[in-house]
């Protein structure tokens, strides 16, 4: 692990990725590597005009590279239900969430099987704010979207199994706290940052149970999880607040911007960079279930085994969080009952 670089990526042909937030920033860094090495890459992003322009972007790095863009917004169940669908359908599957595939029996065809899902976008210590469906913005995009998103894909996972993996990504910041089980949404008091650090547990939680459920069923499909560290990248633009009429928000504004602006150039590493630990985490021999990577000094350097907080471990936690998400978003993950 020392010192591991996109470089020591084992080659990824014939194998299939599904990558959120592809658009830009680790999102983008991660699928390009995943395309280099051979793999074909589904890049599932928010925005048509920026999808479709990074498909190009790629396409121009990666001359033969076998990558196409699906719309996905995970602010929208119906929008993650609409994507699982159209994976299903892209290669002559019969959808995702176990349709009828091609040939005999049922689940999906080899055409829609999926080898790695990367659970990469999200979004930052937002002003308070609400998703399609009624769930506080970063709970909703960063955990229920991603939950969604990874229930429906689960029969595309199982038919890809051995070698399919489920990577997550959280942040140091999960540090800030611990999920509220009583307040999910934040409507006791919202307060961003907290906000934003209980998503972050809520992606390990999630992984941990993920992972629990997964090994309990004789499934060796692994769920691991991952962070950059601080990374150059469009995630910070969402931190600043948003601009007001008043002379004191303007320059707040503008403070933080710049504080951004010299954080970015002076400690940040690049998004290249911060995209090695989910690389590895996806593609790296003897990840282990579970296991977190991070950046060798926490902010960046190269993909080690990093430290997490005791409650993203809370087998308890985790158990209530997953009944609380499949109950808010409707994804059943059937066969992993427990």
């Amino acid at each position: 692990m020392p010192g591991w670089k996109a470089a020591h990526m084992p080659d990824q042909s014939g194998r299939t990725a599904v990558v959120t937030g592809a658009n830009s920033g680790i999102g983008y860094f991660a699928a390009r590597e995943l395309a280099r090495h051979g793999a074909s890459v589904v890049l599932a992003c928010r925005s048509a005009a920026r999808g479709h322009a990074a498909e190009v972007r790629l396409r121009a790095e990666v001359p033969g590279a076998d990558v196409e863009f699906l719309p996905l917004d995970l602010a929208d169940l119906a929008s993650v239900r609409e994507f699982a669908a159209a994976y299903g359908r892209r290669r002559g599957g019969a959808g995702g969430g176990g349709g009828r595939g091609r040939g005999t029996g049922t689940g999906p065809g080899r055409g829609d099987t999926l080898d790695l899902l990367v659970n990469n976008a999200g979004v930052m210590a937002l002003p308070y704010g609400r998703t399609a469906d009624g769930f506080e913005t970063q709970f909703g995009v960063n955990h229920l979207g991603h939950f969604a998103l990874t229930g429906l894909l689960l029969p595309n996972l199982l038919a890809a199994a051995p070698g399919a993996r489920v990577v997550n990504l959280s942040s140091g910041f999960h540090a800030l706290g611990d999920v509220d089980h009583t307040d999910l949404n934040s409507e006791r008091g919202y307060r961003r940052w907290i906000a934003y650090g209980r998503s972050k547990t809520a992606n390990l939680l999630f992984t941990h149970e993920l992972a629990r459920r997964l090994a309990a069923t004789g499934s060796e499909i692994v769920a691991a999880a991952s962070h950059p560290g601080y990374a150059a990248t469009n995630l910070h633009v969402g931190a600043t607040p948003q601009a007001g009429t008043t002379l004191t928000s303007r320059i707040t504004v503008a403070a933080n911007t710049l504080g951004n602006a010299i954080g970015n150039t002076v400690v940040a590493q690049s998004a290249a960079s911060g995209a090695l630990p989910t690389l590895y985490a996806a593609t790296a021999p003897g990840v282990r279930p579970d296991e977190f990577i991070g950046p060798r000094l926490g902010w960046r350097g190269a993909p080690v085994r990093s430290w997490r907080a005791k409650w993203t471990l809370d087998d308890k936690s985790g158990e209530r969080l997953w009944a609380a998400s499949e109950k808010l978003t409707g994804v059943s993950y059937a066969s992993l009952s427990r």
